[in-house]
């Protein structure tokens, strides 16, 4: 092993990531136990190869060395694998070198247990572990097995034959031409289960593989979807999360009668005999590699590709409605993550409500936008058309990652039986009873989110009671439309009960959820974002969205901004009212924030934390429900929403209302106008009422702002 080559493998690991911004994340490095080490991995790609040596290397500081196809041992690629400690798999003195080099703790290990590159990731059989490949199939290896219990069958009898029969104890240490024995007796023996899950997968003509075909004549086309699909990973940017599992000691394995008659045996045993115990050490070996491969891929890190897929295959309509999809994602998502023992991609620990508004994460979209180029979907009118057939219709398995990547992400969860049963259970389900499951657990979760922070932040004196912001639902007559109606900056839902009150007397279901940092404490209120806020909107919209036919949203205030957010993402929104926007405030505290700001960040860097002004005065209208104390982050943050939404307005077509007291002390009437002009919307109107007061939404005259409200969605 030459470790300038293992520094030339990090320079070049380093650069490929910085050119394709692909992501490497390990989870596990603990469970790397001291001792001897065979590594056993997933096989995907070609980048295994070169890439985990160096990142274990890294980790453990030992020299990391692996077996390899002997087909790669071939010109400058094949001298520099041997530079980095890779051996042939056809090298007559592989299994002599790994038992000496395991024993003596020279080097670690890496094998592949599937044998070769499982490029359609098809393991399980009838619940067995079979290997998939272009040959056929065939069960998963032994031999990571076989020779650490060979390695620790010499450790152990070493231990042994030292007093009792020294003689035999050297011809074993001249066999391995091993001159000192005390690190051998020193160490243990380990099997450490390893995988390495890339998301996402997508393999498409690159600048390499164009390359390589302008170079090379008659290239083999195994060699052109290699550089397709890894290319296309790299280039394009992957994250590669490497999970170390809990290791498995050998030393256990060998406490059975006719092996440690073997292993206490003063007779002469060579490298290549037979032992007596030879049964009995194969069935450990099975049992042993049982183990690793349940552990290889009970790591593997779940992520959308995987539920979307999983849940693609396993719903039994060929019609597929893009939003039904999303939403029994979000269930699988929500399940999962209950479960224990399953792993999550980063991106599956955040709240999903992206699933079921405006994906603006575009897993949805990334994961159709392939489903439909490979033919497993085909659009007919608003949604799709599946085509089974493409999940078990033959194909070339070296064009598997190709023609059939949507299947090849399914094969990859297969040996996970509790994802297996959570999907299977979901795409089962009736669409309406997934409509009522999925209001049901946001309903919940926006009960239990306030039940939370109310508990966590409340602050005697400066906390309501804790009816004022508990999220509600009006049930309605009908499920024609539904209304959201979001409460402004500093306030409650309590702040819009009137209004909703109205509008369910007139038979509309309404959803007024609680904005996050709301209704339990300014401290609370002064950590949060606008995303949040616009988190919570979300949520408001798809509880509706999945009770109702159609729906409206609407809000005040600062609810306003949010509500014209939402309509300008979201294009199902039927209608959309907003009540004194915030596009520009009157409130002198507001012009204030810039140079507070400036001065908290300048106190910070001093540390002088008592001297920041973190809060200024509110003289609520009602304070009963708003905040006594403003948060200067909070102002800002209000700002910067409104930045948001500002260049947004323009897409806004659904009908829409804005209605704004003439001289309201807190929003500008000519912002709201502003709001109102930039709508793109053919249906409009702006309304203005001659009020002096900013919460026109409840309190003496606040029935004609209803009654204008109602007047809208009646005639929507």
């Amino acid at each position: 092993m030459n470790r300038i080559a293992y520094r030339t493998t990090g320079f070049f690991i380093k650069a490929i990531s910085e050119l394709s911004r692909a992501k490497i994340e390990i989870h596990g490095a603990e469970n790397i136990p001291d001792g001897s080490i065979i590594f056993v991995i997933n096989h995907f790609t070609r980048m295994e190869t070169f890439l985990m040596p160096y990142q274990i290397f890294k980790i453990t500081g030992a020299s990391v060395w692996s077996l390899a196809d002997y087909e790669l041992f071939k010109g400058a690629f094949g001298a520099y694998l041997e530079k980095v400690g890779a051996v042939s798999t056809k090298n007559p003195d592989r299994d002599r070198l790994i038992v000496k080099s395991l024993l003596t703790g020279e080097a670690h290990w890496i094998i592949f247990p599937e044998g070769r590159m499982v490029k359609n990731k098809k393991i399980i059989e009838k619940g067995r572990f079979m290997i998939s490949y272009a040959g056929g199939k065939h069960p998963p290896h032994t031999g990571a097995a076989t020779l650490a219990l060979r390695t620790e069958f010499y450790r152990q009898r070493l231990k042994h034959l030292l007093t009792e029969a020294p003689e035999e104890a050297q011809y074993i240490l001249d066999q391995f031409e091993i001159e000192n024995v005390e690190p051998i007796l020193e160490r243990n023996t380990y099997i450490v289960p390893v995988n390495l899950t890339y998301f996402p997968i997508r393999a498409r003509e690159n600048i390499l593989s164009n390359f390589a075909t302008s170079l090379v004549d008659d290239i083999p086309e195994r060699v052109v979807e290699e550089i397709m699909t890894e290319g296309t990973m790299l280039l394009s940017g992957v994250d590669m999360d490497i999970r170390f599992g809990e290791p498995i000691q050998i030393h256990e394995c060998l406490e059975c009668s006719p092996i440690e008659r073997d292993v206490s045996s003063t007779r002469r045993i060579n490298f290549d005999d037979t032992l007596p115990s030879q049964r009995q050490m194969r069935k450990e070996a099975l049992k042993i590699m049982q183990r690793y491969m349940t552990a290889i891929y009970g790591l593997t890190t779940i992520n959308h590709d995987h539920l979307f897929a999983s849940l693609l295959r396993a719903m039994p309509r060929k019609k597929i409605d893009e939003r039904d999809l999303r939403q029994r994602v979000f269930l699988a998502a929500d399940a999962i993550r209950k479960e224990k023992g399953i792993q999550l991609h980063k991106s599956l620990h955040f709240d999903q409500i992206h699933l079921l508004t405006d994906d603006r994460f575009h897993r949805a979209k990334d994961f159709l936008t392939i489903a439909i180029e490979k033919g497993i979907l085909k659009s007919e009118g608003e949604g799709f058309i599946k085509d089974a057939t493409k999940f078990s219709s033959p194909y070339d398995f070296h064009r598997a990652r190709i023609d059939n990547p949507i299947e090849v992400i399914a094969n990859a969860v297969e040996p996970l039986i509790s994802l297996q049963r959570i999907v299977r259970k979901i795409a089962w389900y009736p669409r309406f009873w997934v409509k009522r499951m999925v209001a049901a657990k946001l309903i919940r979760k926006a009960y239990n989110e306030f039940e939370t922070d109310y508990q966590t932040h409340f602050s005697e004196g400066e906390s309501k009671k804790k009816s004022v912001g508990v999220p509600y639902l009006i049930r309605g007559n009908s499920r024609d439309i539904g209304v959201v109606l979001i409460h402004g900056y500093m306030a409650a839902p309590l702040e819009v009960k009137e209004l909703a009150a109205y509008l369910g007397q007139k038979g509309l279901w309404v959803y007024a959820p609680r904005v996050k940092g709301h209704g339990t404490s300014p401290a609370d209120l002064a950590a949060t974002t606008y995303q949040m806020w616009q988190d919570s909107a979300d949520r408001g919209y798809a509880i509706i969205r999945n009770l109702c036919r159609r729906i409206v949203v609407g809000g005040f205030s600062n609810g306003a901004g949010l509500a014209l957010d939402i309509a300008a993402r979201m294009d199902d929104v039927a209608g959309v009212f907003a009540v004194c926007p915030p596009l520009r405030l009157q409130d002198i505290s507001t012009k204030l924030v810039p140079a507070v700001d400036v001065w908290n960040r300048l106190m910070e860097k001093v540390r002088l934390d008592d001297a920041k002004m973190e809060f200024v005065e509110n003289h609520p209208e009602n304070p009963h429900i708003n905040y006594l104390k403003n948060p200067i982050s909070g102002i800002r943050e209000l700002e910067r929403l409104m930045d948001a939404v500002e260049p947004k307005l323009f897409d806004i077509q659904a009908p829409a209302l804005v209605i704004q007291a003439q001289d309201d002390p807190v929003v500008n009437h000519k912002g709201s106008f502003k709001v109102f002009k930039s709508l793109s919307s053919e249906d409009k109107s702006y309304v203005v009422f001659n009020f002096n007061r900013h919460g026109i939404v409840r309190g003496d005259g606040a029935e004609r702002v209803h009654r204008a409200v109602w007047e809208f969605i009646n005639h929507l």
